[in-house]
């Protein structure tokens, strides 16, 4: 076992034992809300990003615990939009590095096979410049592996909750949690990958959607291999092809990649059409 499965068989250990750490009984989130000096507590928003964010903060002891164990120091990322979250660093060799993102997202309320996806970091500079020091906390190229952290949750319902009412510490048990129902899952981020931009920032390399195949860590490039994931993302959107009109246009799916490389079409991993529909 190479350094990398030994990290990654590790890190699937870890997040095994995580549920307990965050959840309750009957599957609610423990985190109620926050609470002020004069013992008031108020409500969490179920934005995402709070969502995420304090997850990560709640986690973090247990990450902390496993990098100690398997001797390993953490350096977090300096600045907000830096990749990745983590970087565990080998204590007794600092030329083994592993890249770790949290990655957070919800069901989809009408189709609980799918989830909302998640970006994979950026395709852009730091990805394309393996040396590049830009938005990276170490260089691409030095990490030994990439792996995504992440949590799968269900959104409750916002007409249970009311996020403007102060609540006193006595009904701490009996207030709803904003989220519940945690997956937790490990993957190497080619894993999971699509062939399309993630939402928001096109910069950024897109998640599949269909949670039974990021479980398992059946994404696009999965038979194809790592290489063609990073052969398809540097490449994205700058290769042109001639149309049939006599225009050009640019490559911009796995597909035509791979047609366009001689490569085995046969490997791709096709998404369930619903998978493209998000949530």
């Amino acid at each position: 076992m190479n350094a990398k499965e030994a990290f990654a068989t590790k890190l699937v250990q870890l997040v095994n034992e995580l549920k307990s750490h965050v959840s309750t009984a009957d599957g609610q989130w423990t985190v109620k809300g926050f609470i002020d000096i004069f013992k008031n507590l108020y409500t969490i928003s179920s934005d995402t990003k709070i969502i995420s964010k304090i997850l990560e903060i709640h986690l973090f002891p247990q990450i902390l615990t496993f990098a100690q164990d398997y001797g390993y120091k953490i350096v977090l990322a300096e600045h907000q939009n830096y990749y990745p979250d983590i970087s565990f660093v080998k204590a007794d060799d600092e030329s083994v590095k592993f890249a770790v993102d949290f990655k957070t997202t919800y069901r989809n309320p009408g189709k609980p096979h799918l989830c909302n996806g998640f970006t994979l970091g950026s395709h852009g500079e730091y990805f394309t410049n393996r040396t590049s020091r830009k938005n990276i906390q170490f260089p691409y190229n030095s990490y030994s592996g990439h792996f995504c952290l992440g949590i799968i949750y269900d959104r409750v319902d916002g007409a249970t909750i009311d996020e403007t009412r102060i609540h006193g510490i006595d009904e701490l048990k009996h207030i709803t949690s904003v989220v519940r129902n945690f997956d937790f899952f490990v993957a190497e981020k080619w894993k999971i990958a699509s062939d399309k931009s993630g939402s928001g920032n096109t910069a950024n390399i897109g998640s599949i959607r269909n949670i039974a195949d990021i479980v398992n860590g059946h994404g696009m490039f999965s038979k194809l291999g790592e290489s063609w994931f990073d052969d398809y993302w540097m490449n994205y959107g700058k290769i042109s092809i001639q149309q049939e009109n006599g225009g050009t246009r640019k490559i911009v799916n796995l597909k035509e990649f791979v047609e366009y490389k001689k490569g085995d079409i046969s490997l791709i991993v096709a998404k369930n059409n619903e998978d493209a529909e998000g949530a």
